[in-house]
């Protein structure tokens, strides 16, 4: 099975918020919610993609120095095997704007779980919570 690595990040206001992204239509689990990231390119470090897809999809910018390794997800999916680094990041530049369409939202960690997700962003909800 396939192995895809894809980073993710937990970004929090100053509010305690999370930022989570909604799936776009077109996408596979388009409407379901998640941590803003993208996979990691070949060459390219977690950090590295990280900081590209904030870029890209939200239009911000952060550092490497910025991003704390949280937990991580590893979920088998139908066709692939997903293993994905979530970062903490409460320092970027810039204010976050869907730049491929997709919603978003600013969420309490106590209200993650009423947001419908991805399997594979599910267990990393309680570790993000109690972390917070």
């Amino acid at each position: 099975m396939k192995i895809v690595l894809v980073s993710a990040v937990a970004l929090i206001d100053s509010d305690g918020r999370v930022l989570l992204a909604q799936r776009p239509e077109g996408k596979s689990l388009a409407g379901m919610w998640e941590f803003p990231g993208g996979k990691v390119e070949p060459g390219e470090t977690p950090e590295a993609a990280m900081i590209r897809e904030l870029k890209e999809e939200l239009g911000i910018d952060t550092h490497a120095s910025c991003l704390a390794p949280l937990t991580f997800a590893s979920h088998s999916y139908a066709d692939f095997h997903l293993l994905m680094p979530l970062f903490a990041c409460r320092k970027w530049q810039g204010v976050p704007h869907g730049h491929e369409g997709q919603a978003l939202a600013w969420v309490r960690p106590g209200a993650l779980t009423e947001y419908e997700m991805p399997p594979a962003d599910l267990p990393l909800i309680p570790i993000l919570r109690d972390w917070l």
